[in-house]
């Protein structure tokens, strides 16, 4: 598994912030060429695909990681190497991933397994925050229902099998307000002051805990200066859930309260700046039980959970789609994050033999 730790590093190495992921995707693109994929390309969002061709005898596999990471362009990206980890932003999420494609392609010729059908493997921009999944929207829009599967990838998670897609509502609450001196003009509204009190009012609704439903103003910002009643404030406010009922209870709460703290003055508005969808196949789907034999081959007990990934879109479509993690790792979106080495040979093993039985095992024919 060297190469494989070597070419994550080299791809941990170049910066992706959201919406800057195209000299990671260069790169990307350029180890595609070196593995001699067909049709490689690049779509308007920035997806690098590549495919490697099957005997034409079934629906292709359309397998993505995906590009971007949360660490702004200027972020330290050196790692620290132990025996039994590597640590770095963004190695777990995604660059382990991403350089898990062109490795299994490699493993693919060196057991000499052609597939029945053809592997699409995809590089995909937007996953992170405010990308709103829109790579993946475009794949998806380009492959529709034709795909045999979509399987998305990360590079912590061994063990868990994504096979419910979490619902996801975010928005920018902004504040209006005159405001003036903090001096000179007392007593006129701020809009920082009206957006901690909407915060506080958020923060207090009541939200259940079966289904799991979560609410996180992320980033708060305004005003100019420390003797200023701030005229601006707005925040960014992140709603999750299991269930689309629960999630949408919660938006329709949250509207009501943004529309009750506008007053003479005093203006908020609400904007919709993020919308994952949710979706889910089932527990006893085909796809997800060759993926629960593909971990237990490995000596890996599989546990089935939810989250929110690029297979959301799939998954919110009614195509069948899973997520599986390359490795195990922690610290993820944290100058701190890293991965285990040891078990990347048993997250590839898992990925091969997935692979090796979509098309062929009768038992789990798609």
């Amino acid at each position: 598994m060297k190469k494989l730790l070597d070419l994550t590093i080299a791809i941990q190495q170049i910066p992706a912030p959201t919406f800057n992921e195209k000299k990671r995707g260069e790169f990307v693109r350029q180890l595609f060429v070196k593995e001699g994929l067909d049709e490689i390309s690049t779509d308007d969002v920035g997806n690098i695909y590549g495919k490697y061709p099957g005997k034409g005898m079934g629906a292709p596999l359309v397998i993505c990681a995906h590009l971007d990471t949360v660490f702004p362009a200027d972020t330290d990206l050196r790692i620290a190497r132990a025996p039994s980890r590597i640590t770095g932003p963004g190695i777990g999420d995604n660059s382990l991933a991403v350089a898990a494609m062109p490795t299994l392609i490699q493993m693919l010729r060196e057991k000499n397994i052609q597939p029945l059908g053809d592997i699409w493997l995809v590089a995909t921009t937007g996953e992170e925050g405010l990308g709103n999944l829109n790579g993946m929207r475009a794949v998806v829009s380009r492959f529709e229902d034709s795909p045999i599967a979509y399987l998305a990838l990360e590079g912590m998670g061994l063990g868990y099998i994504y096979h419910r897609a979490l619902g996801v509502r975010r928005y920018r609450i902004s504040v209006f307000t005159e405001g003036g001196h903090s001096w000179g003009n007392y007593g006129r509204p701020s809009a920082i002051h009206e957006l901690a009190s909407l915060i506080n009012k958020l923060t207090s609704i009541e939200l259940p805990v079966v289904p799991r439903t979560t609410l996180n103003v992320g980033t708060i910002s305004g005003g100019f200066s420390v003797n200023t009643i701030a005229a601006e404030a707005s925040c960014e406010l992140d709603l999750r859930s299991e269930s689309d009922k629960a999630l949408a209870e919660l938006v329709r709460e949250t509207l009501a309260l943004i529309a009750l703290a506008n007053k003479p003055n005093i203006k908020v508005v609400a904007e919709e700046i993020g919308s994952r969808p949710a979706g889910e196949i089932s527990a006893s789907h085909p796809l997800v039980k060759l993926a629960e034999q593909s971990l237990v081959k490995q000596g890996i007990e599989p546990i089935l959970v939810i989250s929110s990934t690029d297979a959301n879109i799939p998954l919110s479509r009614g195509y069948p789609a899973i997520c599986l993690g390359v490795s195990t790792g922690g610290g993820a979106h944290t100058l701190q994050e890293y991965i285990d080495t040891a078990p990347a040979a048993q997250g590839m093993g898992q990925l091969l033999y997935f692979v090796e039985n979509l098309w062929g095992n009768k038992k789990n024919s798609l």
